[in-house]
C-alpha cells in the first residue's frame, strides 16, 4: 500500500488529505446543526421562564395593588375620617373612641386581604390598630425602621422584608407606608399595613411547576426584600449580576458563577418600580433533557474526532514522510554537515525537490571550497601587501646610513644594522608562515627600532616589558608589533627632535587572552576617526598600516581580536590590540 501511495503525485496526495477534511466539515455541520437547535431550545427555555417569572410578578403586583385598594377603602371609611377630625382638632380625649370605632374597618381590611399581619395608624393623639394585635408599647413608631421614610414625598411607600418592631411577636412581614388621605389637612398621620412574609412567598409560588427555591425578591440595589433562599446572598452581592438588570423592565440572561452556568429571568414591580422578581435557575436543570442529547452528541463527535484524528495521523505519515526526511536533512546541513544527500527510489515531485537539493549541495560545497582558498590566498596576499610596505623611504635612509657610518669608520655601528636589516628581513620572512612566536615578533620589532634609533641618533627611546617569559611560545600572527612602532616614529615624533619614547607591554589578561600595548608620547591623533577610518574595508585615507593589522587579526580571529586606541597629544598615543589565547 505504502508503495502504490508513493507512486502517486503530489497533487493526488492532497485530493486525499482534502477529502479527510471534508468529512471533518461534515461533522463540523452536524455540530452546529444540533448547536443550532440546541440554541433554539435554550431559547424557548428562556422564554418559557420569563412567562412564568411574569405571571408571578403579575400575582404579586395583584396583592400589593390590592393592600393599598384595602387601605384606601379604609381611609374613606366614616369611622377614620372622624378620627382624622379629632386629630385635626387635638381632641386626644377622643382616642380611645377612636380606637374602638376603627376596629370595624381594621378588622375589614384583614377579611378582605388574609395576607394582612397587623395595621397601625400613627397619630399625633396616639397609635391606633386592631386591639386583637399587642401593641409594642416599648418602641415608638418615629423610632422603628419607618422613622427613614417619612419625609418621602410618596403617598405609599413599599418596605423590604423585616421583623415587626410595632407589635410583639417578631413576626416576618413586608410593609405599607401610605400617608392619610381625609377631608381636613392633617399632617403627621401615617399607617402602616404589615403583611406576612409567608403569604406574599406563597402568592409567587403556588402556581410554579418548578422549584420555588429559585425565586427572589430583591431591591435594584440587591437589597433583600423577601428572603426565600440562602442561595441568592451568593449572587446579589455580585454587581455584574445586577447590572444586566438596571436596563430594562424584564428579560433574560446568561450568568456564571465559578464554572457553573446559570439561567437568569427578571421583571420589575408596577407598583414599586425599585423591586425586582428574579428567577435563577442552573442551566444545567434547566436544560437536562437538551443536555442528555447534547452529551451523547458529543460522545459521538469525539469518536469521530478521535478516528479522523487517527487516520490524519496515518495519512500525513504517508504524505511527509519524504518530505521529513528532507527536512532532517536541511537541519544536518544546517549544522555544517554538507556531505548528506537525498535519496528515494519515487519519481514524485518531492523527489525532484531532493535532487535538486543535492546539485545545490554539491555546488554550495565547491564554491566553500573556492571560498577556502580564495581566503587562504587573500591571506598571503595581505601578508605580501604590509611586507611590502616597508618604507622604500626606510630603505633609503638605513642604506645611507650605512653608507656614511662605513666612510666615517664607524665600522661597529654599520656591522650592527647590517646584521639587524639582515634579521629583520628574515624574521618578517619567517618561511613563509603565516605565524609566528610572541618571541620572533619581539625581535622582529626590536631590529627595526635599533635601526631607526641609528638613522634617527637621539630621537627616540624605546623599552620592551613582557608580564611573564611563558608567553614568548605562544603563537600569534606575524608582522602585526612593527606596523604600530612605524606609525609612532613616522607620525608621532615627526614633529619632534629628542625626548620620543615608545613603550611596547605585552601581559595576559587572563587564561583565554593576550594584550599587546604600544605607547608612545609623540604628537597624537584623532582616534575616534582614525578608529573609524581603520574598521572600513576600502578607503583612500591615511592610516593602511593600522587598517591591514586590523583586516588580518579579523582573518585569523574573527571578531574575538580587536584594537582599541586613545590618545592625549604630547603624554599618551596607546594602540592596544587585544587577541584569543584559545587560537593556538
Amino acid at each position: 500500500m505504502k508503495h502504490w501511495f508513493y507512486r502517486l503525485s503530489l497533487r493526488r496526495r492532497l485530493w486525499i488529505a482534502f477529502l479527510l477534511l471534508t468529512l471533518i466539515s461534515i461533522a463540523l455541520t452536524g455540530l452546529m446543526s444540533y448547536w443550532i437547535a440546541y440554541s433554539s431550545t435554550e431559547k424557548e427555555a428562556f422564554l418559557s421562564s420569563q412567562n412564568t417569572l411574569n405571571k408571578s410578578a403579575r400575582v404579586l403586583d395583584e396583592k400589593l395593588r390590592h393592600t393599598i385598594v384595602a387601605t384606601s377603602s379604609m381611609m374613606l371609611s366614616d369611622e377614620f375620617k372622624q378620627a382624622m377630625n379629632d386629630v385635626y382638632d387635638h381632641r386626644t380625649s377622643a382616642y380611645y373612641r377612636q380606637l374602638s370605632s376603627l376596629q370595624i374597618p381594621l378588622a375589614q381590611m384583614k377579611l378582605s386581604e388574609p395576607s394582612i399581619q397587623s395595621i397601625l395608624i400613627y397619630t399625633p393623639m396616639g397609635d391606633l390598630f386592631a386591639t386583637n394585635d399587642l401593641r409594642n408599647s416599648q418602641v415608638p413608631f418615629k423610632s422603628t425602621i419607618f422613622s427613614k421614610y417619612l419625609e418621602s414625598t410618596d403617598r405609599a411607600l413599599w418596605i423590604e422584608g423585616h421583623e415587626d418592631p410595632l407589635f410583639l411577636g417578631n413576626k416576618r412581614v413586608i410593609s405599607l407606608l401610605m400617608k392619610s388621605i381625609s377631608e381636613v389637612n392633617v399632617q403627621d398621620v401615617f399607617i402602616v399595613v404589615n403583611l406576612k412574609e409567608d403569604a406574599i412567598r406563597k402568592a409567587i409560588t403556588d402556581d410554579l411547576l418548578d422549584h420555588s427555591d429559585n425565586y427572589f425578591l430583591v431591591s435594584r440595589s440587591g437589597g433583600k426584600v423577601l428572603p426565600m433562599a440562602s442561595t441568592m446572598e451568593t449572587f446579589q452581592n455580585d454587581p455584574e449580576f445586577m447590572k444586566p438588570m438596571q436596563e430594562q423592565e424584564r428579560g433574560f440572561f446568561k450568568y456564571s458563577k465559578g464554572n457553573e452556568p446559570y439561567l437568569v429571568n427578571y421583571a420589575r414591580l408596577t407598583l414599586t418600580q425599585d423591586w425586582l422578581l428574579v428567577s435563577v435557575q442552573k442551566q444545567s436543570d434547566l436544560l437536562y433533557q437538551v443536555n442528555r442529547i447534547k452529551t451523547a452528541t458529543l460522545f459521538i463527535m469525539a469518536c469521530c474526532a478521535v478516528l479522523a484524528l487517527l487516520l490524519s495521523n496515518l495519512m500525513s505519515g504517508f504524505l511527509l514522510k519524504p518530505l521529513h526526511k528532507l527536512q532532517g536533512l536541511m537541519k544536518k546541513v544546517e549544522h555544517n554537515q554538507l556531505d548528506v544527500r537525498f535519496e528515494s527510489k519515487y519519481e514524485d515531485e518531492v523527489t525532484q525537490v531532493g535532487l535538486k537539493f543535492n546539485r545545490m549541495l554539491e555546488q554550495i560545497s565547491k564554491l566553500i571550497d573556492d571560498v577556502k582558498d580564495a581566503e587562504n590566498e587573500k591571506r598571503k596576499m595581505e601578508i605580501k601587501a604590509l611586507q611590502a610596505q616597508i618604507d622604500p623611504h626606510f630603505l633609503y635612509n638605513t642604506l645611507n646610513t650605512i653608507v656614511w657610518k662605513s666612510e666615517t669608520a664607524q665600522n661597529k655601528d654599520v656591522t650592527d644594522m647590517i646584521v639587524s636589516l639582515s634579521l629583520l628581513f628574515q624574521l618578517g620572512l619567517n618561511g613563509g608562515n603565516e605565524m609566528t612566536t610572541l618571541a620572533k615578533e619581539i625581535d622582529h620589532v626590536r631590529q627595526y627600532l635599533s635601526l631607526q634609533q641609528k638613522c634617527y641618533e637621539g630621537l627616540f627611546d624605546y623599552n620592551i616589558m613582557i608580564e611573564d617569559d611563558s608567553l614568548l611560545d605562544i603563537p600569534i600572527l606575524k608582522i602585526i608589533l612593527q606596523p604600530l612602532v612605524e606609525n609612532s616614529i613616522l607620525h608621532g615624533f615627526q614633529e619632534m627632535d629628542v625626548d620620543g619614547q615608545i613603550m611596547i607591554t605585552i601581559r595576559r589578561l587572563d587564561s583565554n587572552w593576550l594584550e599587546l600595548r604600544v605607547e608612545d608620547n609623540g604628537s597624537g591623533m584623532d582616534a575616534r576617526q582614525v578608529d573609524e577610518d581603520m574598521r572600513q574595508e576600502q578607503t583612500f585615507k591615511k592610516g593602511y598600516a593600522l587598517r591591514n593589522v586590523f583586516g588580518r587579526l579579523r582573518l585569523q580571529y574573527d571578531s574575538r581580536a580587536d584594537i582599541e586606541l586613545s590618545s592625549i597629544p604630547y603624554r599618551s598615543t596607546v594602540i592596544t590590540l587585544t587577541i584569543p589565547l584559545e587560537s593556538e
